[in-house]
């Protein structure tokens, strides 16, 4: 909600679980590999491997970039676990998604989350010797409810909170029709970004604010702050310039450009997804149908 981008440097960033997730269920085998399969919200198997359990190499595998991940995420698991697969047991391990994989609402952040739990290790150090992420969405994966994230280079913090707006009707969230990278993202932050002690400081102040904010339009004022301070500190448009005669506010989400946006507005949904829709846009959610 808020923090992209300025989380890596230290900035409290507001962040919302999703209902929807990814579960993971193992079984041993009598073999001697690890077979994974993952399947997709409609239950078809998108990728699979057969990983050796010998030196984690792939076996057989339909994708060789995403099983080269996979192998990695076993091989750091090992690393913070030395028990963790070494007793040579085969097993079969099968993910399944709740949500399309285009979504981006945390299909690896769940994975590691999930692995971590089978590998009796701490998600944040499973994340954290995988990916140049924050980590706030592998906090997410394991919350019950929103949480507030902080992580800087001396500690990590995530506290559960309260934040149940009285306007939430009033909030949807809006599929963009693309799924940004996030290292990619995360490369380009670091590279372009700039007055980023700054920027810690104003995203703070608006975090803070968004904990207690009373009515939608002192939401509306943050976000639109928010989406400012993010558009001059990385030198991109914001999103409410594709959209410049609608009536309600846009904010993006995690990487800019991709997955989801949230939308305000004082309209009615179906109006507000008339309106979208005729942009080309058809997935649009209520703030309460999405957040756990």
């Amino acid at each position: 909600m808020t923090g992209e981008y300025a989380v890596l440097d230290g900035a409290k960033a507001l962040a919302l679980p999703t209902k929807k997730g990814q579960s993971m269920t193992i079984k041993k085998t009598r073999g001697s590999d690890l077979i994974w399969e993952s399947l997709d919200d409609q239950g078809e198997v998108w990728f699979r491997s057969t990983i050796s359990l010998l030196d984690f190499s792939a076996i057989a595998t339909s994708d060789e970039q995403v099983s080269k991940k996979l192998q990695k995420m076993l091989k750091s698991c090992v690393r913070l676990n030395s028990e963790f697969l070494s007793k040579w047991n085969g097993f079969k391990v099968e993910t399944q998604l709740e949500f399309p994989r285009n979504w981006g609402l945390g299909s690896s952040s769940t994975l590691v989350h999930a692995l971590a739990e089978w590998a009796e290790v701490h998600p944040l150090m499973l994340c954290y010797k995988c990916s140049n992420g924050s980590g706030y969405d592998v906090a997410c994966a394991g919350a019950e409810g929103p949480i507030v994230f902080q992580s800087d280079a001396e500690s990590v913090s995530y506290t559960p909170i309260e934040f149940n707006p009285s306007f939430k009707n009033n909030l949807f969230f809006l599929h963009l029709g693309k799924k940004q990278d996030s290292e990619s993202q995360v490369e380009f932050y670091l590279k372009k970004a700039k007055n980023r002690k700054n920027l810690v400081k104003e995203i703070n102040a608006i975090t803070e604010k968004m904990m207690v904010v009373k009515t939608l339009d002192e939401f509306e004022a943050l976000i639109c702050s928010h989406e400012d301070l993010l558009s001059q500190c990385l030198g991109v448009p914001k999103i409410k310039t594709q959209f410049p005669d609608y009536w309600g506010c846009i904010k993006s989400l995690g990487a800019w450009g991709g997955d989801f946006a949230l939308v305000t507005s004082t309209q009615s949904f179906e109006d507000t997804k008339k309106y979208f829709s005729e942009k080309g846009l058809d997935t649009l959610i209520a703030f309460e149908e999405m957040v756990l």
